[in-house]
């Protein structure tokens, strides 16, 4: 059974930092694309970065660009968000997906892809 497991968020003030983690189980995760998505109260989902099976590239959304750097270790099983300069607006639930589409204009996923439950970060200002 896939599961997909996000942890690190919390609360950060305006400027802060926080990293985000991924580990999942009973997917083949190396081969697999790997995404970040988020959705704030009242929005839409919103892919925001994500990263190739080989990790040799990554993109990202503008809004995110340059403050957020995703990573991944296919030999743990891991993927990372490195969040700096947060600010208010990046409050959300951010959700690992397994298995997405990787495009550096669109991060598309179907019904193959996998979601973790959502770890939540709240900043503030």
């Amino acid at each position: 059974q896939a599961q997909v497991m996000e942890s690190g968020g919390g609360l950060v003030q305006a400027g802060g930092s926080l990293r985000l983690s991924c580990t999942t189980s009973g997917v083949p995760f190396a081969a697999y694309n790997m995404a970040w998505f988020r959705q704030a109260p009242g929005t839409e989902r919103e892919g925001i970065a994500c990263i190739y099976a080989s990790g040799v590239r990554s993109f990202y959304v503008d809004s995110v660009k340059g403050r957020f750097a995703m990573s991944r270790d296919n030999y743990q099983n891991t993927l990372s968000l490195q969040m700096n300069n947060l600010q208010p607006e990046d409050t959300a639930m951010y959700y690992c997906v397994a298995n997405v589409e990787c495009y550096p204009q669109r991060i598309g996923v179907n019904q193959y892809s996998h979601w973790g439950q959502g770890t939540q970060v709240t900043v503030s200002s």
